[in-house]
């Protein structure tokens, strides 16, 4: 793709980076086919190539995005589906990403969205105020159809039944290994999980130390910064993930570590481009350390010496986090460890497009968030599964909402098998 930036723009790295990629498209038009919003709304401004398009005129032109921009923007998932389909390798996920922070910049939304943007920019990377925020959402819930706005009411549907306490395997600390140590590993502990879902981490913790890794809960690190990320607010985003990267150089420089382990994928894909976000920075070299050592779970666990077992007569479900699939790359891992592990593995059908969570999507953009959740689960379902699987938190609760079929973390499974308690969304479960 030709592109027309003058001399002076080029000097803004953000321009830079983006004539790079632009001039990568070639028009092609694949990414039409895997695109998860252009399948639902057949709008070629609502696929990767047409956003591409709008974003090169109002970067090109200096241009103040307008509402139609934004709209089309707005309604992409970041599900990275056009990266993993391109075949010139166009990296979107940077052009949509840095659209999105000069949108911030210089478009004034609706009041609205302005408020809800804030609201949730200022619970959701806050794990206390996210529980307060659930036990509201909870006993709102009820009412939820007297709530005009679609968003307000997906938020309230978000709510689960029970809120697990507090875990204190989530306070810094370290966890000495019970087998002869091979690693020593960071556990990223994340955010909205200890919220919403404590048993992934502890999961996560009694596994590794099985297998012979010391984990340590890094002091000061917590949310990725990926929410806010993704939401264009370029400066909580950094500040929230600065914390994280002298959290785990700090570690890195005294007792060293091996990996820091990601348990929520939607994570993984921001902490692994630490490196791209701090390029320009102070922090570049420390930015560009962590994002080497960071692992998907599965990752790790491909390292370790994970026993084969026998048939559990279980079939499983694998749902494929597209952060994981698409923005790690990573495919097959968590398929191999469940096989392992002695479990019967399907897939569903198109199992590369995204099933509506995408972070704050579902609430942002709950319509189109709806459509592919009910396509998900129906590919799901054809399946016929004993369990429904995943590495991801957001996808979990989005898929959870639309089936009976109990869904749980792949660690959950592979620690339950390997010694560890029944996952508890299990234990009602025939």
């Amino acid at each position: 793709m030709q592109t027309n930036f003058t001399e002076a723009q080029l000097t803004d790295p953000g321009i830079q980076r983006a004539n790079e990629i632009l001039r990568s498209c070639v028009h092609c038009g694949f990414c039409t086919a895997t695109c998860p919003t252009y399948q639902v709304l057949g709008d070629e401004l609502d696929s990767p190539r047409g956003r591409i398009y709008l974003i090169k005129d109002m970067l090109e032109n200096d241009r103040i995005p307008d509402e139609k921009l934004v709209r089309h923007v707005d309604r992409c998932l970041s599900c990275l589906a056009c990266m993993s389909t391109c075949p010139s390798g166009v990296h979107y996920m940077h052009l949509v990403d840095h659209a999105r922070a000069y949108i911030e910049q210089h478009h004034k939304r609706p009041f609205s969205d302005r408020a809800l943007r804030w609201l949730l920019a200022r619970i959701l990377p806050y794990p206390m105020r996210f529980r307060v925020a659930l036990l509201g959402a909870k006993i709102a819930k009820p009412f939820r159809r007297l709530v005009p706005d679609a968003r307000l009411r997906a938020m309230l549907e978000m709510a689960p039944k029970q809120i697990p306490p507090v875990s204190r395997n989530d306070d810094p600390q370290s966890f000495a290994a019970t087998a002869p140590k091979t690693l020593r590993v960071a556990l990223m502990t994340g955010c909205a999980q200890k919220a919403l879902n404590t048993d992934i981490n502890d999961a996560t913790i009694r596994l590794l130390t099985r297998l012979g890794c010391e984990v340590v809960v890094a002091e000061g690190a917590g949310c990725c910064g990926a929410l806010t990320h993704h939401m264009g607010k370029e400066s909580e985003s950094h500040a929230t993930a600065a914390r994280n990267i002298r959290a785990w150089t700090r570690e890195m420089d005294t007792d060293g570590l091996d990996a820091i382990v990601i348990n929520t994928s939607g994570c993984g894909t921001t902490v692994k481009d630490y490196g791209h976000m701090f390029r320009n920075d102070a922090l570049a070299d420390d930015a560009a350390r962590v994002s080497a050592i960071a692992k998907d779970i599965s990752e790790v666990l491909m390292q370790l010496d994970l026993p084969q077992l026998p048939d559990q007569d279980v079939t499983v479900a694998y749902h494929a986090a597209c952060s994981l699939q698409h923005g790690q790359q990573v495919k097959t891992h968590p398929k191999t460890l469940l096989k392992k592990a002695g479990f019967k593995v399907v897939e569903p059908a198109d199992s590369h497009l995204c099933c509506g969570s995408a972070g704050t999507y579902n609430l942002l953009q709950p319509e189109i968030s709806g459509q592919l959740k009910d396509r998900k689960v129906k590919t799901l379902m054809a399946k016929s599964p004993d369990i429904i699987a995943a590495g991801n938190i957001g996808c979990m609760i989005q898929i959870g909402s639309g089936t009976d079929v109990p869904i749980v973390h792949t660690v959950e499974l592979l620690d339950w098998v390997t010694g560890g308690p029944k996952p508890k969304a299990l234990q009602s479960a025939p």
